[in-house]
C-alpha cells in the first residue's frame, strides 16, 4: 500500500503522483495527491525514460526514425492512459463549442468528442510525432524525452495552485489544491532536471517557451470558464509538451 509507513514521505508522494498521472501498475491513491504535486515532473521523467529506452532499442534494431517515433508516442499515450489527450480534446470542444460558461463546462463533461476535439488531438499527435522523428533522426533520444516529460508536468501544479476550480467537482476538485510552495517545488524540480539534461541555454529557452504556453492556457481557461478543471490541466500538459519538443527540435 502507498500509505505504508515503511516508505519515506517523499517516496510515498512519488508513488501517489505516479498512480494519479499514469496507468503503470501501482495502487491507486488520491490521499495527499495535491501535496504530492511537487513530484509530478518525476512522473514525466519516468515516462520519458521508459519511452527513451524503447526508442533506443527500436532505432538500434534498424527501425527508421519516423516509425520509432510513432511507436514511442503510442507508448507515451498508453502510459498515461490518454489522460492528458482526453483533457485537451474536452477543453477545445468546450471552449470553442459553447457560448457561455455553463454550456462550455457541460460540453467538457460530455464523454462524446466533437470536431474541435478531433482536430486538436490530430494536430497534437502530428506535432509530437514530427518533433520526435526529427530528434531521433538527429541522434537525440534520451534528453528530449526526459526533459519534455518533466517540464510539461510542472505547469499543471502551478495552474492548480493559482486558479480556482471552475466546476466544483471532478478529479481536480477531488485531488485538492496544492499550496504555492508545492507548486514552486514542482517548477524548481523540473528546471533542475532540464538543466542537468539539456545544459543552461537549451534548458532556459525550452523552459521559457513552456512557461509562455502554460500562461496562455491559464489565461484562456480563466476567460472561458473562470478557472481550471482536470481537463484544463491535461490540455496544459499537452500544449507544454508540444512547446518543449518543438523548442528542442530547433535547439538540438
Amino acid at each position: 500500500m502507498i500509505n505504508d509507513d515503511r516508505f519515506r514521505p517523499e517516496l510515498r508522494d512519488i508513488l501517489r503522483a505516479t498512480s494519479l498521472l499514469s496507468r503503470l501498475p501501482l495502487p491507486h491513491a488520491t490521499e495527499r495527491a495535491a501535496e504530492a504535486a511537487w513530484a509530478w515532473p518525476l512522473v514525466g521523467l519516468l515516462h520519458g525514460a521508459i519511452a527513451a529506452a524503447l526508442a533506443a532499442l527500436l532505432l538500434a534494431l534498424g527501425l527508421p526514425a519516423p516509425l520509432s517515433a510513432g511507436v514511442t508516442l503510442a507508448v507515451l499515450v498508453a502510459m498515461s492512459g490518454a489522460l492528458h489527450e482526453d483533457g485537451l480534446a474536452d477543453c477545445v470542444d468546450g471552449f470553442w463549442g459553447g457560448w457561455e460558461r455553463a454550456r462550455r463546462l457541460e460540453i467538457m463533461k460530455d464523454s462524446h468528442i466533437g470536431a474541435y476535439g478531433v482536430i486538436a488531438l490530430v494536430l497534437s499527435l502530428l506535432l509530437r510525432w514530427g518533433a520526435l522523428s526529427a530528434l531521433f533522426a538527429g541522434g537525440w533520444i534520451v534528453a528530449p524525452l526526459l526533459a519534455a516529460g518533466a517540464l510539461s508536468r510542472a505547469p499543471m501544479a502551478v495552474l492548480m495552485s493559482r486558479l480556482q476550480n471552475a466546476r466544483g467537482e471532478g478529479l481536480s476538485r477531488h485531488v485538492g489544491r496544492p499550496g504555492r510552495n508545492t507548486a514552486h517545488a514542482a517548477v524548481l524540480l523540473a528546471l533542475l532536471l532540464a538543466l542537468l539534461l539539456l545544459g543552461p541555454w537549451s534548458a532556459a529557452v525550452t523552459a521559457a517557451l513552456v512557461a509562455l504556453s502554460a500562461f496562455g492556457c491559464a489565461r484562456i481557461a480563466q476567460a472561458k470558464i473562470g478557472g481550471q478543471t482536470g481537463d484544463v490541466l491535461g490540455a496544459t500538459q499537452q500544449i507544454s509538451e508540444i512547446a518543449a519538443l518543438l523548442a528542442l527540435t530547433t535547439l538540438l
